[in-house]
């Protein structure tokens, strides 16, 4: 499970996630200043951080790194809700509060999202097994044996 991300670091892999190709510690660093001041040594140790925690994947080009996302902003997100739901100890009661929670446009994306699993992944129907079946096997099974004991 991946820890939530700090600040900073959420808001460089924002950066990375939205703009979806490699981008250099010069790059974010640019866009990160038109918020706040910061020095390009803590964008450096940041996304160098991001690299040994798995988050960004780099190479080298030229005399600097090249920083990609190894996973989706919506895979991260989905993994903070999968380990937060993991943590209740009543995950059913957990779901109900969670979706109380929910404007209507979330409970619509949760129903869209739900339509789209349903639609790749269907569920696969329990192997019909008929009365007789069970009473079949065990019959041979008996007869198998011979009645001795072994």
């Amino acid at each position: 499970m991946p820890r939530p991300l700090g600040e900073l670091e959420d808001a460089v892999m924002t950066r990375v996630w939205q703009w979806n190709r490699p981008v250099t510690v010069r790059e974010v660093l640019e866009d990160l200043q038109q918020e706040r001041s910061i020095a390009y040594t803590t964008v450096m140790t940041v996304m160098d951080n991001l690299h040994q925690k798995g988050w960004v994947r780099r190479e080298v080009d030229g005399r600097a790194y090249r920083y990609t996302a190894v996973s989706t902003r919506a895979a991260y997100s989905a993994a903070l809700m999968n380990e937060a739901w993991a943590q209740s100890d009543n995950p059913a009661a957990a779901l109900v509060a969670f979706f109380g929670m929910m404007s209507q446009d979330q409970r619509e994306a949760l129903n869209d999202a739900i339509r789209i699993v349903q639609r790749d992944n269907p569920v696969p129907a329990p192997p019909e097994e008929a009365a007789g079946d069970k009473g079949d096997k065990q019959g041979k099974g008996a007869e198998g044996s011979g009645g001795r004991e072994r």
